[in-house]
């Protein structure tokens, strides 16, 4: 979940000019060189589903050309799609409110076979027993993309610093503690970082926000961005826990201690807190990815036929440990795809406390006034660097 720099505003202006582009010269250009799509496959997806572990031997089965190009933002994706690029792609993975909230209403995705795919489903852990809201459209009636990887997501420490018990209690209020100035990171990512900003200035991100939130918004932002001792990557951040360099750090959870925790380091752990101010009093946020049909006009035949691969227990155990981040799977609920977990995986994921971590986690949904928040957030965080 690395940050991805260019802001939606932004890439809605470069949309245009790419749109202009297909018009002139793309859409008659695409038909003739897809023409025959029966085996041709083009994703659009975060990490992992891009890996040759997880490619090959679907190519290999089924002799077709595969191309997969992985982005690390979902609004980017979704844009790409609004700029005419339906033509290109015949799947797109993205986080949950995505697909029902935005790419089905605007007729970017197109609804799947249900009695052929929600059987699938039935064998995922319980929390993606059908229908699966993230799955469905507003209606309930149209199943509209399948569920995969998931996970908590909100912040890491090393315990050998802050003990569990602390971090899970004291929760966001960590950042809110003058003591802990130039003893945490930040991981960016846009929009995480969005979320967890609101964390800390105590309101629930995912709704709009009155003028008081907004300026207790900048001002947590400002001093979150210049308490800050290290700003930076995955990588980054888990170097500088493992190294004692940082104690704790802002945006991150299962996905990205996994490798630190891979790598035999138990004390580097994602927390969830035990409360915090979205719904219910939780504390955490969750995500969990659908993958969708594109409504490409000529979509290849394929795009049902990887989404059936994924299901596979091994294949799903593949997902799982792709591309050096490790998640959990919704395929875990079928026993032949747990029994393929080792110890030393299971610990990677912390699936010890996964059960009870989502439970205390909201669902990842859309800000509605994201574009405010970010310009924001952007300027407190150039601010805090001199720039």
């Amino acid at each position: 979940m690395n940050s991805f720099k260019q802001s939606r505003r932004n890439f809605m202006q470069n949309s245009a000019l790419m749109a202009a582009a297909f018009a002139t010269t793309g859409t008659i250009g695409l038909r003739q060189a897809f023409a025959d799509r029966s085996k041709e496959l083009n994703i659009l997806c975060w990490e992992g589903y891009n890996s040759a572990q997880v490619l090959d031997p679907f190519r290999e089965s089924s002799g077709a050309t595969v191309k997969a190009e992985s982005l690390t933002n979902d609004p980017t994706m979704i844009n790409r799609l609004r700029a005419g690029e339906t033509n290109v792609w015949d799947l797109i993975n993205v986080n949950n409110p995505w697909a029902r909230k935005i790419m089905f209403p605007e007729k970017l995705i197109q609804p799947l076979d249900r009695a052929k795919m929600e059987p699938y489903f039935e064998k995922m852990a319980p929390a993606f027993k059908p229908p699966y809201k993230w799955a469905m459209d507003d209606s309930g009636g149209q199943l509209i993309g399948m569920a995969q990887r998931y996970g908590p997501y909100s912040f890491v420490v090393n315990t050998d610093k802050v003990s569990r018990a602390t971090a899970e209690d004291q929760g966001w209020d960590l950042w809110n503690d003058p003591k802990n100035e130039k003893k945490y990171g930040v991981l960016e990512s846009d929009d995480w970082n969005v979320f967890n900003l609101c964390c800390i200035a105590g309101f629930d991100p995912f709704r709009e926000h009155t003028a008081e939130e907004v300026t207790k918004f900048t001002d947590a932002a400002k001093r979150v961005f210049k308490g800050a001792k290290v700003v930076g990557d995955i990588a980054t951040m888990n170097q500088a826990l493992v190294s004692g360099e940082i104690d704790f750090h802002m945006t991150g959870g299962t996905y990205s201690a996994s490798p630190a925790r891979a790598d035999g380091n138990a004390n580097i752990r994602a927390i969830t807190p035990k409360k915090g101010p979205m719904a219910g009093g939780k504390g955490g946020i969750s995500w969990i990815e659908i993958t969708s049909v594109v409504n490409n006009p000529d979509v290849s035949p394929l795009a049902v036929q990887f989404l059936e691969y994924v299901q596979d227990p091994k294949v799903a155990h593949t997902v799982a440990f792709a591309e050096g981040t490790f998640n959990p799977v919704a395929q875990m609920g079928n026993p032949d795809c747990f029994s393929l977990f080792t110890k030393e995986e299971l610990d990677a994921i912390q699936y010890d406390s996964l059960e009870e971590e989502m439970a205390r986690s909201v669902e990842y949904d859309i800000v509605p006034d994201y574009d405010k928040l970010l310009d924001i957030m952007t300027a407190a965080k150039r601010e805090a660097s001199g720039g």
